[in-house]
């Protein structure tokens, strides 16, 4: 990590921070990723106590996060480009240690459309981050929210931010009790929604699975998918919601291609693997270029968590 000064970067223009490094991903603990193939944030500069620039790659193709069409990359590995950042700037820079797990209350996400083409080459990004409202729990961080800026060949691509806190090991058992020792799997097995509805080609990627009722699903994403759950968690990963949330979107306009520019969600509680969880879609109508859609998910009565994702138009 190198000090740096940093310049506005109103104009959309990528602030001057000196370069960041694309030659090789950063160690893989430090983002939460079993798999070194999961891992797409490459570099970590410090421009001041509080702002940060971190190099990304993103790879012509992905088991996973698409590209969702030959012509555009996938938005959500856009998002997990920047849960990636979070995580490296919270360990990294800002001393979080990495027993400390996080809990994950806000999340929001918009991207220019032009900014996820594809090209002959995997993509280099640069997030700028910035963090404020640092919450202190003694000598650690307790919370935190954080702001970021995409970058790619130095112009703005988009703009993301979420606050989470931050809990010891010893806490976060406490907080999770009896579910702490949870592992992943399916409480309820319902017929899944067809891929090819979703914009998917393979049934283990489809997270809903039909219910009798309008505009509702059940989540039933597969425990053992390798990027989904890419390592042991006791809760159904935030991730997972916001797939769970795009998919819900695309059967309620009954566009299999339609692609996310916009998302914020909040998330209330965790999301338990025991329980079924109901996702509900409502379409909102018409925005300038796109569509907007509500979603919540309810697990045992309760809203666990709820927001909203824009389609853009095709």
């Amino acid at each position: 990590m190198t000090a740096m000064i940093e310049k506005d970067d109103a104009t959309g223009v990528l602030p001057d921070a000196g370069p960041v490094l694309f030659e090789q991903t950063i160690p893989r603990h430090l983002v939460h990723r079993a798999a070194v193939a999961e891992v797409f944030v490459t570099d970590l500069h410090v421009t001041n106590e509080n702002t940060f620039h971190v190099g990304a790659q993103w790879p012509r193709g992905h088991s996973f996060f698409g590209p969702r069409t030959t012509a555009s990359h996938d938005p959500l590995i856009f998002a997990e480009t920047i849960r990636q950042a979070a995580l490296l700037v919270s360990h990294a820079a800002l001393g979080v240690p990495k027993s400390d797990r996080f809990l994950l209350h806000d999340m929001s996400v918009s991207v220019d459309m032009v900014g996820l083409r594809t090209a002959d080459r995997p993509v280099d990004i640069v997030v700028v981050v910035r963090a404020h409202d640092i919450r202190r729990r003694g000598d650690s961080i307790g919370g935190i929210r954080l702001e970021f800026s995409c970058y790619r060949d130095g112009r703005k691509i988009g703009t993301a931010g979420l606050g989470w806190s931050c809990a010891s090991a010893a806490g976060y058992r406490r907080v999770r009790g009896d579910r702490f020792s949870a592992t992943p799997y399916q409480a309820t097995l319902l017929p899944a929604v067809k891929p090819q509805l979703v914009g998917r080609d393979r049934p283990e990627d489809v997270v809903l699975a039909e219910t009798p009722l309008h505009n509702v699903w059940s989540l039933q994403a597969n425990p053992g998918h390798p990027v989904m759950f890419d390592h042991p968690v006791d809760h159904v990963p935030g991730m997972v919601l916001l797939e769970a949330a795009r998919q819900a979107t695309l059967l309620t306009v009954g566009k299999a291609n339609a692609v996310p520019r916009a998302m914020e969600f909040t998330f209330r509680r965790f999301v338990e693997f025991e329980d079924p969880c109901l996702v509900i879609a409502d379409d909102q109508g018409r925005t300038r270029g796109g569509r907007r859609l509500g979603v919540t998910f309810e697990q045992c009565g309760r809203t666990v968590a709820t927001g909203t994702m824009e389609l853009a138009d095709a």
